[in-house]
């Protein structure tokens, strides 16, 4: 009987152990795969987890080295298939750490700022580590503007704020005593005949393909490829510069996107995109601006939503709110100038969804308006461009061809371009050449600091709403350099 308790027990024991171990071994993370994306100003090493895992990052000196220690973690895949060309990291070598778990090392070869944070699973990827190297004092987009043209830029900005600022509901109109004291005349200033800067924004990218179509075709890839011969087209014509947001596969995230287009004194941001629905049968261009009521169409809130949550897979934090802008949102002109800009994107919007129309079939017959994250720069006037669906057989094929894709981004800048040659701002290349070729007649009046429209309605003599009609003009938001045709009393 002893005997049997004895064996008894040696099973028990045998079997708690196993269980233990099991459970052990159940807790335990593996790192499943790594992604490498390399960006102008930072490279992003995401670590795909079979589960949650404590995570502690620190930085060593002589060589520069980061260190990425993960507690309970064993590594099942090759770190050394990792694409490190254009990054920080020369090499990757992990092994096991001293008192258990996982130590990977990255060899680097410039200064770098590291961060990381960890992301739940969502809809499209599982448990994440994700570690930003940041390059400090590099630009993130490739050609930065010229610090002598970006203060040109400002100082137009600057010297149409007064303007506007006098246009605001219920402030006091200025004195009539005030319209007529003589303007202090100045010596004349080379013109600076910059050059209209259009921000240039790739949808997605990095461990956000976006859209997939039925053959595959990624929507992160197909915009690129457009973005950049936007682009292309843009410099390539006297009087514009380009500026391309995301040059490259790595992701950034949506108020960045517009972070950037301010940095660099942008005049107009377009965002490239390729839409999808659950459905194959849609299939036509669609071009979008913000909305800050409701938005103009099921379509238009649902793609919205859709989009607006490309900050969840890239792991950017969930909140969508603008509370962090505060800095830019000042005052009562925030409402002026968001109603400039919107005029101006509307503007813009058909016509470009005019230039489409002739290359593409439409989805929709006129500029959609929706609450889109990446249109929300209250500076920068902004559209949305769905190029077609991907999720449509027939143009997906057509949106892998050079040939459309040529055409498409032809499409857009020929309504860009046509608005600017229309509306040039004043310090531009353009307001230049149709200074010199086209002076006000007696009928046109060229806009000066200081002036409203109902004061320049009051000069003339003729009512505001006829001298608004006569412009084009929607409400009272003028520009200085802009020149007004005075219809006669």
């Amino acid at each position: 009987m002893e005997m049997k308790g004895t064996v008894a027990n040696i099973y028990r024991l045998l079997a708690v152990s196993f269980f233990a171990l099991v459970a052990s071994s159940a807790q335990a993370s593996s790192v499943e795969s790594m992604r490498l994306w390399a960006a102008p100003d930072h490279a992003r090493l995401v670590f795909d987890l079979s589960s949650a895992a404590n995570a502690n990052v620190f930085s060593l000196d002589n060589p520069a080295r980061l260190v990425i220690d993960l507690d309970d973690t064993q590594m099942d895949t090759d770190p050394s298939t990792l694409p490190l060309h254009d990054s920080a990291i020369t090499s990757v070598r992990s092994g096991l750490r001293d008192g258990g778990g996982l130590r990977v090392v990255l060899e680097l070869n410039r200064e770098i700022e590291p961060r990381h944070f960890s992301l739940p699973p969502n809809d499209q990827y599982g448990h994440r580590l994700v570690v930003d190297l940041e390059y400090p004092g590099e630009s993130a987009v490739e050609n930065p503007i010229d610090p002598i043209e970006a203060m040109i830029r400002e100082q137009e900005i600057q010297s149409q704020r007064p303007v506007a600022q006098e246009q605001v509901p219920g402030s006091a109109a200025p004195s009539t005593q005030a319209q007529q004291e003589p303007i202090e005349v100045q010596e004349a200033r080379p013109h600076p005949r910059r050059d209209i800067i259009i921000a240039i924004d790739a949808g997605h990218g990095g461990e956000d393909p976006g859209a997939i179509g039925p053959a595959g075709t990624r929507e992160k890839d197909v915009v690129l490829e457009i973005s950049r011969r936007l682009a292309s087209q843009v410099n390539n014509t006297d009087g514009f510069k380009a500026v391309l947001v995301r040059d490259g596969d790595y992701y950034l995230g949506l108020r960045q996107r517009t972070a950037l287009a301010r940095e660099q004194k942008a005049d107009f941001f377009v965002s490239i995109h390729a839409d999808a629905f659950t459905s194959p049968r849609p299939q036509g261009s669609s071009v979008y601006a913000l909305s800050q009521r409701g938005a103009t169409s099921e379509t238009a809130q649902w793609l919205a939503d859709s989009e607006n949550r490309s900050d969840l897979i890239g792991g950017v934090d969930g909140s969508l709110s603008l509370r962090d802008r505060d800095q830019v949102l000042r005052g009562v002109l925030l409402d002026l100038t968001m109603t400039a800009t919107l005029n101006d994107s509307l503007s813009v919007g058909g016509q470009v969804l005019e230039q489409l129309g002739r290359v593409n079939r439409l989805h929709k017959s006129r500029v959609e308006q929706a609450g889109f994250m990446v249109l929300k720069s209250p500076d920068i006037p902004s559209l949305l461009i769905e190029v077609g669906f991907i999720s449509n057989p027939d143009e997906e094929r057509r949106l892998r061809d050079p040939v459309h894709q040529a055409g498409l981004s032809q499409a857009i800048f020929g309504g860009l371009r046509e608005h600017f040659e229309r509306y040039p701002p004043p310090a531009s290349l353009l307001a230049w050449q149709r200074d010199n070729h086209r002076r006000p007649s007696g009928n046109e009046y060229r806009i000066q600091t200081g002036d409203t429209l109902s004061a320049i309605a009051v000069r003339h003599g003729v009512p505001v709403n006829q001298l608004r009609q006569a412009n084009d003009l929607s409400g009272d938001v003028i520009r200085v350099g802009q020149v007004l045709r005075i219809p006669s009393s």
